[in-house]
């Protein structure tokens, strides 16, 4: 009896090591798009009233695990189930990681007008205030959501094949710890503005080495939002080519004399160019039925 306990003890402990491994290494395979997802909300949870930044966030960061328990028991339901479907969702995914990245490029090398946003009032009542925020929070959610199916599936698709307790264990991790870690990065990344004000004033008129680290972290946290933005966008291209190179035959040899992340970039940037040109000439099509139309209700 002991020595059965004892060997269940091992082989849970074995398997823990495993989970432990592919964990450690299922978790880079989704740096990439958590690059992405921490400049997004990093982006999102910016711009509040300094005392209202980390409930906000923590909002967000709720509505973010709400988020994976909807998609965690789909993609393992899929797995057991539908194993082909989660290539099929990964690949979808590359596409659409692929076209987000590539729509980022043309829009920084071709500027183009975005609807304006609505300007708030400066004297905003408190009601105005919690309906502002709520928008945005829905907002976050929203994309949160989005990147939450490409890091679950992403995950699932370095484990498909294991024992079902096994990818259960594995994917869990690697979806809380990108939670925790990327809403924990954004909490400091948001009040970094607020912590170089607290240290100058702490300083005397302004001056000295505090007041200078705290001009520091304030100047630093609009680069460091942009540098995150272009960060992502090359992550978003890097994992969107190598989903393309590993789950499509006729890309496994494609490039092989060159460096990896050089053949996924581009492997990457050419599918999402060719997705933004479909979308772009879908939208033009749209965009000219409704004007012949409108001209045809306007002619006597």
């Amino acid at each position: 009896m002991a020595s059965g306990f004892f060997a269940l003890l091992d082989d849970i402990a074995a398997l823990m090591d495993d989970v432990a491994a592919m964990s450690k290494i299922t978790t880079k395979k989704t740096a990439g798009i958590l690059g992405d997802d921490l400049a997004v909300n990093a982006e999102k949870a910016s711009g509040f009233v300094a005392s209202r930044e980390l409930p906000v966030l923590w909002a967000i960061t709720k509505g973010s695990f709400f988020n994976k328990l909807i998609i965690l028991p789909v993609a393992f339901l899929l797995s057991a189930f539908l194993p082909w479907a989660v290539t099929v969702i990964l690949v979808l995914g590359g596409l659409y990681l692929a076209y987000e990245g590539a729509e980022k490029i043309y829009e920084y090398f071709v500027p183009h007008a975005h609807n304006t946003a609505i300007k708030l009032k400066e004297n905003l009542t408190e009601e105005e205030i919690l309906l502002a925020e709520k928008s945005k929070i829905k907002s976050a959610i929203v994309t949160d959501f989005i990147l939450s199916v490409e890091i679950v599936i992403i995950a699932l698709g370095t484990v498909v094949g294991q024992d079902l307790l096994f990818q259960i264990l594995v994917v869990s991790i690697v979806a809380i710890i990108a939670t925790i870690g990327v809403y924990g990065i954004v909490a400091v990344i948001v009040r970094m503005d607020d912590f170089g004000h607290k240290l100058i004033a702490l300083s005397k008129d302004g001056k000295g080495v505090l007041a200078a680290i705290g001009r520091f972290f304030v100047n630093a946290l609009p680069i460091v939002i942009r540098s995150l933005s272009v960060i992502g966008t090359i992550a978003l291209l890097l994992v969107a080519g190598g989903i393309f190179v590993h789950n499509l035959a006729f890309l496994h040899h494609f490039l092989e004399s060159i460096p990896s992340f050089i053949r996924d970039f581009v492997v990457g940037l050419g599918f999402g160019a060719v997705v933004l040109v479909l979308v772009m000439g879908v939208k033009w099509g749209f965009k000219t039925v409704k004007g012949s139309k409108g001209e045809s209700h306007n002619r006597p």
